[in-house]
């Protein structure tokens, strides 16, 4: 009778074993977003993960997905050194910014999209070209992400002077959920922002779309993670890397349950209705796109000369677009 107790005993206790074993294998993997339309593929997983649906979670069992919200790139680079998140979805220029100042600490593993970004001014304003700006203030989501040096680069290149803070014209670092209500007491002239806040611009704060970054040369959003994390836990990299383009293929399948997901979470977030109609307004401004090169970032690498933000020594951006080996 003894011994039947003890195997039982025996087999209970290597039960527990086991359960704490596949406990302990659990992983979490953080990761970065904006709450913009431009960062779809992160609102639609945590969208559907809200319902039990979750998309990177079907994909990768035993992880769990810790999201981290941002408003712009600098902030999420400095997360990602700091070792507080392992991947990110952000603009081109942080991850630029990062991999020369820490030669090679990020690397950009997938595109995600492209365009969605430009300038808007008030209905009645007839400011158009660079030139008309001298003297005016302009605001961007924060001082180095991608909007900021685009903004930088597209005065410059017509002559202006802009500083850091100040100049022939004036580039402000307002954060985006700052930026509509200056815009609509007039305390900005412009401001050169993404999707959906040049929407919301147009439709609540009565601007108009003078400039647009073109999709075609104007990458948006990437997927980036740190060179640690990847070395460390490089499969995991591989394996939402891999999930992260499959959802980006599914949004292009799907664009009208994408952007239902992206009005329901930013709703969910904001915790009040973000109307699905600004989302679709928005929509035709962006391209979904996994392709990621080196020549993409070169293109930003001439915007942060142009804007000040690199000097004129040579880097090598070689090893900067590369996503993890497949198996």
């Amino acid at each position: 009778m003894m011994r039947f107790v003890f195997v039982g005993l025996l087999t209970v206790a290597l039960s527990l074993t086991s359960v704490t074993a596949w406990c302990a294998e659990e992983k979490n993997l953080r990761v970065g977003f904006f709450p913009n339309v431009t960062h779809a593929q992160a609102l639609i997983a945590q969208n559907m993960a809200a319902e039990g649906k979750g998309w990177f979670e079907a994909r990768l069992p035993g992880v769990k997905i810790i999201w981290q919200s941002f408003n712009a790139g600098p902030s999420a680079m400095e997360s990602l050194f700091a070792g507080a998140i392992d991947m990110t979805y952000v603009g081109p220029n942080p991850v630029l910014n990062a991999y020369l100042r820490s030669r090679g600490g990020v690397v950009a593993v997938s595109g995600a999209v492209r365009g969605g970004a430009g300038l808007v001014v008030p209905s009645g304003s007839s400011l158009r070209q660079p030139k008309d700006f001298r003297g005016k203030r302009i605001a961007t989501p924060q001082l180095g992400n991608t909007q900021d040096i685009a903004c930088r680069e597209w005065l410059s290149q017509a002559g202006l002077k802009v500083g850091m803070t100040g100049g022939e014209a004036s580039v402000i670092p307002v954060a985006n959920p700052g930026i509509l209500p200056l815009f609509i007491k007039g305390e900005i002239d412009a401001a050169w922002t993404v999707e959906p806040w040049v929407s919301r611009l147009e439709r609540e704060g009565g601007g108009k779309l003078v400039y647009a970054e073109p999709a075609e040369t104007s990458l948006t959003t990437v997927l980036a993670a740190s060179a640690e994390f990847q070395k460390r836990d490089a499969d995991l990299a591989r394996r939402f890397t891999a999930a992260h383009r499959e959802l980006t293929e599914w949004i292009l399948r799907n664009p009208d349950e994408a952007q239902k997901r992206v009005a329901a979470e930013l709703s969910r977030r904001m915790r009040r209705e973000f109307p699905l109609d600004l989302v679709r307004h928005a929509w035709p401004r962006l391209v979904f796109e996994n392709a990621l090169t080196v020549k993409d970032f070169e293109r930003n690498l001439a915007a942060a000369r142009a804007a000040g933000f690199v000097k004129n020594e040579e880097f090598s951006l070689k090893g900067l677009a590369a996503a993890p080996a497949e198996k």
